[in-house]
């Protein structure tokens, strides 16, 4: 028997920390190859990482709650010989991403230096080894949490629910059966203030929404923003995307009018395609992109995130239903990955959704527009010289005045516009 210890790997990006979430699994509990043993948020994303070995677990290294830089012991396990054999011949894949084992020295996997980073193959640098600037010299190593401190009784809404209120599950009781947490106990805990004081609560400002935090005041002090904002008329928009539900293209998936904005937007950037570019600081130069990746801005209880659809502007109006359908199931259940986010190009931000009329979004890096749909409501409106009750909504864009002047946003703004009053003329199943 030997022991081995896995460490944090680099989930993409060159992140260099990662929150644990929670575990999946506890001391002493037999693991799996591949078998998920942690989901940790990083930056970019809530992700479950495999184990590397099958074998025992036999020390947590980092409670639930604690903020780990990557390469740090995580956990660490009991294998067999010809475990550590397998392990070390058999990569970890799961979602796209690839774990390396530890390198094998006369038949045995051979511990990783301290320094050495394992990484998730495809996400962060390409090629070489990585480094970092020298630590400060390390505190006291801080004991590994027992079992009864890591795994809490409680099911994964509740501890979503915690997070999202800035709950320590370890700090409560559970009133649930076998001493499990319930939304009531979390509940409970948030109204009464828990250790922040009565009347206030402190929740931490990391992971995605940290990242979010950064991203959005860089770019709203580094591109200089305009918003327009155009009302439209979009009572045929609403009565097409109720009668595609009856077609055979679209069974299965949700349509909405978000849909048809989507599409709107797409074939816009066809007419427009400098309205799809990016400001590239350090070369001077405006890049215009050649594909589309549609991101969709999403709220999830972790933060906002913007998952994207690669290459939307190559997909029929079906694929585009099935791909949007997917994204937004995807993020609701905190399963987005980091490289759905990253490299988009446009944004859309529905506030609609919350009832609310319009906004002037911030721009996302990178990012030269972003359009904001907002509620569809019943409202006066002349229509065809007489006054009637019409579905209504305000579209706005946001766009950078470096890249996109007033002329080129009035022209795409009013182009979406135009095709969510007739929308007919933008519908190919093809």
């Amino acid at each position: 028997m030997a022991e081995q210890t896995f460490r944090l790997p680099d989930l993409g990006e060159g992140l260099t920390e990662a929150e644990i979430l929670h575990w999946l699994v506890a001391e002493g509990d037999t693991v799996g190859l591949n078998q998920p043993i942690v989901e940790v948020e990083t930056a970019k994303a809530a992700v479950e990482i495999p184990s590397p070995y099958a074998g025992v677990v036999t020390s947590l290294h980092h409670a639930e709650g604690d903020t780990v830089d990557v390469g740090r012991p995580l956990i660490t396990f009991e294998v067999g010989a010809g475990d550590v054999a397998a392990a070390a011949d058999e990569p970890v894949i799961r979602g796209g991403d690839l774990v390396p084992n530890a390198p094998r020295v006369g038949g045995r996997a051979e511990e990783q230096p301290a320094e050495k980073i394992e990484v998730l193959v495809g996400s962060g640098p390409k090629s070489g080894k990585l480094s970092r600037r020298p630590r400060k010299p390390a505190a006291e190593p801080v004991l590994a949490p027992t079992v009864a401190e890591v795994h809490v009784l409680a099911k994964p809404p509740v501890r979503k629910l915690a997070r999202h209120l800035g709950v320590d599950l370890r700090s409560i009781g559970g009133s649930g059966p076998g001493g499990t947490v319930t939304r009531d106990d979390v509940q409970a805990a948030a109204n009464s203030g828990g250790s922040s004081g009565e009347g206030e609560q402190r929740i931490p400002i990391k992971g995605v929404r940290k990242a979010m935090a950064s991203a959005m005041v860089a770019s709203a002090f580094s591109a200089p923003h305009v918003t327009e904002w155009v009302t439209v008329d979009v009572t045929e928009t609403m009565s097409l995307a109720r009668r595609l539900r009856d077609y055979p293209e679209f069974a299965g998936v949700k349509v909405s009018p978000l849909l048809l904005v989507a599409r709107a937007l797409l074939l816009a950037v066809r007419h427009h395609p400098m309205i799809n570019s990016s400001w590239d600081e350090d070369a001077q130069e405006i890049v215009v992109k050649g594909y589309v990746n549609l991101g969709i801005d999403a709220a999830t209880p972790r933060g906002l995130i913007v998952p994207n659809i690669t290459d939307a502007s190559a997909l029929s109006l079906p694929q585009l239903a099935v791909a949007l359908d997917a994204l937004i199931a995807t993020a609701r259940d905190g399963k987005t990955s980091p490289a759905a986010m990253q490299r988009g190009t446009i944004t859309i931000t529905n506030v609609g959704v919350f009832g609310v009329d319009s906004g002037t979004p911030i721009l996302n890096p990178g990012e030269s527009a972003i359009l904001c749909f907002g509620a569809v409501r019943d409202q006066p409106w002349v229509h065809e010289g007489q006054l009637a009750i019409r579905k209504v909504t305000t579209l706005s864009l946001s766009f950078d005045h470096r890249v996109v002047d007033g002329q080129l946003g009035s022209e795409f703004l009013a182009d979406i516009a135009g095709m969510l009053v007739d929308p007919w003329r933008m519908v190919d199943f093809s």
